[in-house]
């Protein structure tokens, strides 16, 4: 910790109130970071700061102190319905962590009210809770904040209420941008006052992110905050008490050698970072059935209503595994993070290093290893020149065992995880191809067919890049994968209904789209589908578990195919095509987009 504290919270030139300073010590904040020591002065200061510092610097206390010193020297007093400080997070995780630390030091401040504007709830009972509770301190994500702005009707005219706004705060900025947040910022901005303090905080810069600079910030005062020990021509990205491993092995027995690590190291605390939201589905599911004593939580950005109570259950925890995509790579905060795993490496260089950085936080000790194909391993040459990140290899990890038959029982006995092995593949490989770093990561350079066997597929999807490919490597099991069931009752039952109907039918001619088919046969068919589909969207809305709703919905679809059929509007030939292939939304490829926290 010595290499990155910089005075105690005393030695700032600027006086802090002293119930700060307490609670600071009730929190164990004995010193300061750099990051902090350059940030508060200025802004007790009235300056606009935008402050680059690596991630795990303590960027969240550098602007919660100022705002409350700012709002406590206010001449006129904010009253209930006034907002003082407005603070912009990218998701909704980021956001509770900076909530919880505000709330810590409100205790002592009970005259300010905070409110959370995040996606995940319902936007009128955040209208009501503002009404009955007020708040003077507003934490909030881009699209749920832009909808309380539009939201007059309600009762609430938020445009109004920030007119009394001193500070404003963009924390991971440049992550605002990366992930889509632009018109909703614009928006934003353009309700708010001009004379009011502003910062940006973020662990890199872009081009972007100069823009919003120039446009949101007068005259900013500009911080790069580097870590001592660390060469002026070399800015390291990465913590310094952070020891960053890769590991090298063929890509079919890539499962294999994580599951024997975290064997090795299963009363520690992990993170695994996989590209996609359906290998997060699939292999986390694998993991809980392979590590039945561990704890192990999935959270991604497709996940609505789930994830604010995923994650706070995953801080508690002192052991377990979070399985997850990029939705946690940035800004997180969890205590006591031993391992960052890296199965796929992210799409961009920049995500790589913001991974790491959820381990070896606040001067704290911490590893990260990230598995690479033999063809991948010029990425750590990329890394240590791109992004000052150099990387140690790991030694071969030692009694690796074959768990990949046991995960192919799992699809054998359950058609929902023989579904999610599917999805995990596709949106793999399309995620593959999508990456920065064409040049190293090449698609057309991967071994579908061992990537397959690594997935543990029963059988090769169908899907473009394998279109006209042969696979004689690749051994398909003996098991006619239709005859597969549903441990879900009430799936299988209206997934064999569907096949019986087909089967009954038999093969039908193409009918044209303007052909109107008045039978009394076809309009009992119209009204059963109606009750099939208001019965599936009344189980929706109980509450049952989102990753289950996914499936169901898809069945469903799979139920519009066949009525299409029956109608005459696709040939037999489209149904079958459209049935075998798999189906890949957006939510389930690459990063969380920026409808995540909408």
């Amino acid at each position: 910790m010595d290499n990155i504290t910089e005075g105690t919270w005393e030695s700032l030139p600027v006086k802090l109130n002293d119930n700060i300073l307490e609670t600071l010590r009730e929190m164990k904040f004995t010193h300061m970071t750099p990051v902090q020591s350059a940030c508060i002065p200025l802004f007790m200061r009235n300056k606009d700061v935008a402050a680059e510092a690596v991630t795990g610097s303590g960027k969240t206390l550098a602007f919660v102190i100022p705002i409350i010193e700012i709002l406590l020297k206010r001449e006129d007093k904010l009253k209930k319905m006034q907002v003082g400080a407005l603070v912009i997070t990218p998701t909704r995780e980021l956001a509770l962590q900076i909530s919880e630390v505000f709330e810590g030091f409100l205790l002592k401040f009970p005259q300010f009210k905070q409110i959370l504007l995040i996606g995940g709830s319902n936007p009128i009972e955040d209208v009501e809770k503002f009404k009955e509770h007020g708040a003077n301190i507003v934490i909030a994500t881009p699209g749920r904040l832009e909808d309380m702005f539009r939201r007059k009707a309600d009762g609430l005219d938020l445009s109004i209420l920030v007119k009394t706004l001193d500070v404003l705060v963009l924390d991971e900025a440049d992550r605002l941008l990366d992930m889509g947040f632009v018109a909703s910022l614009n928006v934003i901005l353009a309700f708010l006052p001009k004379q009011r303090r502003t910062g940006l905080f973020s662990a890199t810069q872009t081009q972007e992110l100069e823009k919003l600079v120039r446009a949101g910030l007068r005259n900013p005062v500009r911080i790069t905050v580097k870590e001592k020990g660390v060469a002026a021509t070399a800015t390291q990205k990465t913590p310094a008490r952070l020891c960053n491993y890769y590991f090298i092995c063929r890509i079919e027995e890539k499962f294999n050698n994580m599951v024997a690590f975290l064997k090795e190291h299963i009363d520690e605390k992990h993170l695994v970072f996989f590209s996609t939201c359906a290998s997060v589905e699939y292999y986390g599911r694998a993991l809980e059935t392979l590590f039945k004593k561990a704890d192990i939580r999935c959270i991604h950005g497709k996940m609505k209503n789930k994830r604010n109570k995923i994650f706070a259950d995953f801080r508690a925890l002192e052991s377990g595994i979070l399985v997850c995509t990029d939705v946690m790579a940035r800004g997180i905060d969890i205590p006591d993070v031993n391992w960052v795993l890296q199965y796929d490496p992210p799409s961009n260089a920049s995500a790589f290093v913001h991974r790491c950085g959820r381990t070896a936080r606040i001067g704290n000790q911490g590893s990260a290893l990230v598995f690479l194909l033999p063809m991948e391993e010029s990425y750590v040459t990329f890394l240590s020149i791109n992004q000052k990140c150099p990387l140690e290899r790991m030694e071969p990890i030692e009694d690796v065992m074959d768990i990949l038959p046991k995960v192919k029982a799992m699809a054998l006995a359950d058609r929902a995880m023989y579904d999610r092995g599917m999805r995990a593949y596709v949106s793999s490989v399309q995620a593959y191809a999508k990456h920065e770093c064409s040049l190293i990561f090449r698609v057309k350079d991967l071994d579908f067919s061992a990537m397959a066997k690594g997935f543990a597929l029963l059988r090769m999807p169908k899907m473009p890049e394998l279109k006209d490919k042969s696979f004689p490597d690749f051994v398909r099991t003996d098991i006619d994968t239709d005859t597969i069931r549903y441990k879900d009752k009430a799936r299988e039952k209206l997934r064999r209904k569907m096949l019986a109907e087909l089967k009954e039918r038999g093969p039908a001619p193409l009918v044209r789209r303007n052909v109107v088919r008045n039978t009394s046969w076809s309009k009992q068919k119209q009204k059963q589908d109606r009750k099939r589909k208001k019965s599936a969207k009344r189980q929706l809305g109980e509450g049952s578990d989102e990753e289950e709703d996914e499936d169901l919905k898809e069945l469903l679809n799979d139920t519009r195919l066949l009525k299409r059929l029956k109608k005459g509007k696709i040939s037999e030939e489209d149904f079958n095509k459209q049935m075998e292939d798999v189906p890949l939304s957006s939510t389930q490829t690459g990063s969380p987009k920026a409808t995540d926290d909408a």
